[in-house]
C-alpha cells in the first residue's frame, strides 16, 4: 500500500517550485476549486448586498447582508471546524459545496422577502467553516515540506486575487442584474464540487469513531494543544497581531478618502485604491517570498517580516493622502504575506494530524474576532483624535508587540521536539492503521530541517 506518511522534511537547498507544486494532481484540482468557489463568493457578496438595498433602499439592511457571512465564525467556527475532523475531508468539502449551490439557487428566486434571504445567506454561511478547515487540513496531505510551504502561499494569493476580481466583477454584474451574479455563484459551487469529487482521492476521516467524544470536548481540545503548546501558542500569538494591524487602512479607507481632499481623486476612487491595495500587496508578497527564497532564508525572515508589518503603517502619522496611504497598505500586505506561509508550514509540521480542522478552526476565529475588533477600535478612536494620528500610533504599539512576540519566540530546541513529537505521533497513528510500511516508520523530521516551518491559516 502506498504510505500516506511521507517523509515531511523539507529541502534546505533551495524552494519547491510552483511547477512541483502544480504537478500535484489533487492540488490542481482543490486550487481551482477554491478559486472558483472563492470568486463566487464574493460575486454573491456584492451582489446580495445590492439585492438587499434594491428591495428595502436600507443602508444597514444591506449591510446585514454583507456582514452576515462572518457570523459562523464568530459564533461557532471552531465547533463547526470540528465536525470536519470527523469525516473524510472530501467528503465535508463536496457535501458543503453543494448545500451551499442549492442555497444560492433559492436565494435567486424573485420575490423572497428580505428576511428569508438574509436566513438563507446565514444558512449557506454555516458551511464555511467546516469547508475550508477540512481544505486546510487535506493540504496538509497532498502536500509535503516545502512545496507544502509554496502551495499555502499560492492558496492565500488567490485568495486575496478573487477577493479583488469577485468584488469588481459582482458589483458591474449586480448592477445589471443581481439574480445572474447569485446563479453564477450557484455555479462555481457545483463545478467545485465536481473536481473535488472526481480529483480528488477519499481519505478516511484522521478521527475515527472510536475516538470520538463530546463535540464541545473535542471543540475545546483543538483550543488546548494551540494555545498550550508553546510552538503552535507563539505562532497563533504572531499571526493574531500581524492581523490586528494590517486590517486597519482596509477597514477605515472609506474615512480616510472621504476626510482627503487634497489628491484630486475621486473619494470612492481613494476608497477603492486603499482597498485594493492590501490585497495586491498580500498576492506579491506571498508569490515573491516563496519563490525567490529557500525554506532557511524565509524562516530567518519571518520575524523580521513580522516587525516590518506596523512598520510600514507607521508613516501615517504624517497625514499622507490617499495614494501614498495605499503604498503603505501595500507594503503592509506584502510583509504579512510574507511571513504567513512560512508560520503557516511551521505550524502545520508542529500539529498532530488529527487536530489539523479543528486547530484550523481555532486560527481562523481568532483572525476573524481580532479583525473585527482592530477596526472597531480604531473607528471608535478616529471619532475623537485624527485618523492619521489613530493609525501611526496603532502601528507604532504593533512594532512593540511584534518585537516582544519575535523576541519571545522558542528557542531552536523547543521547535524541534515539537515537532519530533507531532511527527511521531502522526506516524504511529498511520503505522496502526496499516497504510506505512515499517521501513517507513522509523525516520522523524530532520532537527535541521525544523525550520522548514509550516503554519496554519487562515486565510
Amino acid at each position: 500500500m502506498e504510505a500516506t506518511v511521507p517523509d515531511e522534511r523539507p529541502s534546505m537547498e533551495g524552494p519547491a517550485t510552483f511547477r512541483e507544486v502544480f504537478a500535484q494532481r489533487e492540488f490542481r484540482a482543490v486550487f481551482t476549486a477554491g478559486s472558483l468557489s472563492w470568486v463566487g463568493d464574493y460575486v454573491a457578496k456584492a451582489a446580495a448586498t445590492l439585492l438587499v438595498y434594491q428591495q428595502t433602499r436600507s443602508v444597514a439592511l444591506s449591510a446585514a447582508a454583507f456582514a452576515v457571512s462572518y457570523l459562523p465564525w464568530l459564533l461557532g467556527g471552531p465547533l463547526l471546524a470540528t465536525l470536519a475532523e470527523r469525516h473524510p475531508y472530501r467528503r465535508v468539502m463536496v457535501a458543503c459545496d453543494v448545500i451551499r449551490m442549492v442555497l444560492m439557487v433559492l436565494i435567486a428566486l424573485p420575490g423572497l422577502p428580505v428576511p428569508v434571504v438574509l436566513v438563507l445567506l446565514f444558512t449557506a454561511t454555516l458551511a464555511n467553516p467546516p469547508s475550508q478547515a477540512a481544505k486546510s487540513a487535506l493540504l496538509a496531505q497532498i502536500l509535503t515540506g516545502d512545496r507544502l510551504v509554496v502551495g499555502l502561499s499560492l492558496n492565500s494569493s488567490i485568495g486575496q486575487a478573487a477577493q479583488v476580481v469577485g468584488y469588481l466583477f459582482g458589483a458591474a454584474v449586480a448592477s445589471i442584474n443581481p439574480t445572474v451574479a447569485l446563479l453564477f455563484n450557484a455555479a462555481t459551487f457545483g463545478f467545485s464540487a465536481l473536481l473535488l469529487r472526481f480529483g480528488v482521492r477519499d481519505r478516511p476521516a484522521t478521527m475515527t469513531t472510536a475516538h470520538r467524544g463530546h463535540l464541545l470536548r473535542e471543540t475545546a481540545e483543538g483550543f488546548g494543544i494551540v494555545f498550550r503548546t508553546p510552538v503552535l501558542r507563539a505562532i497563533a500569538v504572531l499571526v493574531f497581531s500581524a492581523m490586528l494591524f494590517s486590517v486597519v487602512p482596509e477597514g477605515l479607507a472609506a474615512a480616510w478618502a472621504n476626510e482627503d481632499a487634497r489628491s484630486g481623486m475621486a473619494a470612492g476612487t481613494a476608497q477603492a485604491v486603499i482597498m485594493v491595495a492590501s490585497p495586491v500587496g498580500f498576492i506579491l508578497g506571498g508569490l515573491l517570498v516563496s519563490r525567490l527564497f529557500g525554506p532557511a532564508r524565509r524562516l530567518a525572515l519571518m520575524r523580521p517580516l513580522a516587525v516590518l508589518a506596523p512598520l510600514t503603517l507607521v508613516p501615517a502619522l504624517f497625514d499622507p493622502p490617499p495614494l501614498v496611504v495605499a503604498l503603505l497598505a501595500a507594503g503592509c500586505g506584502f510583509a504579512v504575506a510574507g511571513m504567513l506561509p512560512m508560520a503557516n508550514g511551521l505550524f502545520v509540521q508542529a500539529l498532530p494530524n488529527g487536530f489539523r480542522a479543528r486547530a484550523f478552526g481555532v486560527m481562523a476565529t481568532g483572525v476573524q474576532v481580532i479583525q473585527g475588533i482592530a477596526v472597531l477600535v480604531t473607528g471608535l478612536l478616529a471619532e475623537q483624535f485624527p485618523l492619521p494620528v489613530v493609525v501611526g500610533v496603532w502601528s507604532a504599539a504593533g512594532v512593540l508587540l511584534m518585537a516582544v512576540a519575535s523576541l519571545r519566540w522558542p528557542d531552536r530546541q523547543t521547535v524541534e521536539a515539537a515537532v519530533a513529537a507531532a511527527t511521531a505521533v502522526n506516524v504511529a497513528q498511520a503505522r496502526a492503521a496499516g497504510d506505512v510500511p515499517l521501513s517507513e516508520t522509523t525516520p522523524l523530521a530532520d532537527p535541521r530541517a525544523a525550520g522548514g516551518h509550516r503554519r496554519h491559516a487562515v486565510t
